[in-house]
């Protein structure tokens, strides 16, 4: 996680549980740090950790038991298919704007990659 970024800590943090779940680096089962643990850890408010969480589990990347902990669900790799869904849909409406607007593949993939450097991943 890198403070210095405009992108907002609890979506670093988002971004990160979810991509690992998807890609089964944390398997279904998996129990999360606490989030005064996490956000101990990673030197953050515990708000925001819970927010990363609360986020997490609207998403269906992770299921809360309360007191038990919070736990990866067995959708996460659903999760990642659906976050596949939605960049093809993306990629779709990009290229329809590109054509729309009469510039080239080249000028698209250059609008692209300035796009990605100007906002790294997490």
């Amino acid at each position: 996680m890198d403070l210095s970024r405009p992108v907002p800590p609890y979506e670093q943090l988002r971004a990160q549980v979810s991509g690992q779940a998807a890609s089964g680096e944390l398997a279904p089962g998996t129990r999360l740090p606490a989030v005064r643990q996490l956000a101990g850890d990673l030197g953050v408010a515990a708000g925001t950790v819970a927010r990363a969480y609360s986020e997490l589990e609207s998403d269906g990347v992770v299921i809360s038991h309360g007191r038990r902990g919070t736990f990866v669900s067995g959708a996460a790799g659903r999760a990642g298919r659906g976050a596949q869904q939605k960049l093809a849909a993306a990629a779709d409406q990009f290229v329809a704007a590109v054509r729309k607007l009469g510039l080239s593949d080249e000028a698209a993939e250059a609008a692209l990659r300035q796009g990605l450097t100007r906002r790294p991943a997490s």
